[in-house]
């Protein structure tokens, strides 16, 4: 097989797992592979179809498949897939859905400035001491921005005394 496959194969065993090695996949992302590549179509190959294969070719008790498991899956799949055509022929055309292609990001939620929001974000727009709480370029000034911060002194407010403690402990 290719290294265009094995490639294929790596970038959606990591997606979405943060903790993926990429050297094995989850039978979530070989269902998300075979669904934006192609191999499942709906009509000759479903999901129920590439989950039962992910289960067959995978080791019984565990919950991933590596390469040479992935390798057996396509060709049970591409031999339904392309049924008029020979078990070679039908990987071979398999093999081109998946070769070079990486995870989408489709249905990831955008940020949308419409109506209010647009004019409530943009803090180019922001007058008087909401001003003040950005620098230059829009970012938060955060604890820095602001003009009235509490002191924690330990004394209470508006105390006349305050740092006189020291002076009156050692006599």
């Amino acid at each position: 097989m290719s290294a265009e496959l094995e490639s294929a194969f790596r970038k959606f065993a990591v997606h979405g797992n943060t903790a993926a090695t990429g050297n094995d996949m989850t039978g979530k992302n070989f269902s998300k592979l075979c669904k934006e590549t192609g191999v499942l179509n709906g009509k000759d190959i479903t999901s129920t179809d590439v989950d039962i294969v992910f289960s067959k070719v995978k080791a019984k008790a565990a919950k991933t498949i590596n390469f040479a498991e992935f390798q057996q899956a396509l060709k049970e799949l591409s031999v339904k897939r392309f049924k008029g055509k020979s078990a070679d022929e039908a990987l071979a055309e398999t093999v081109r859905l998946v070769e070079g292609k990486e995870p989408g990001n489709a249905g990831v939620t955008k940020v949308q400035n419409v109506g209010g929001v647009d004019r409530l974000t943009d803090t180019s727009k922001y007058t008087g001491m909401h001003k003040e709480r950005f620098d230059e370029s829009g970012k938060g000034l955060g604890i820095a921005g602001r003009e009235n911060t509490t002191q924690n002194t330990g004394y209470v407010g508006n105390y006349k005394g305050v740092g006189t403690f020291e002076g009156k402990v050692g006599k």
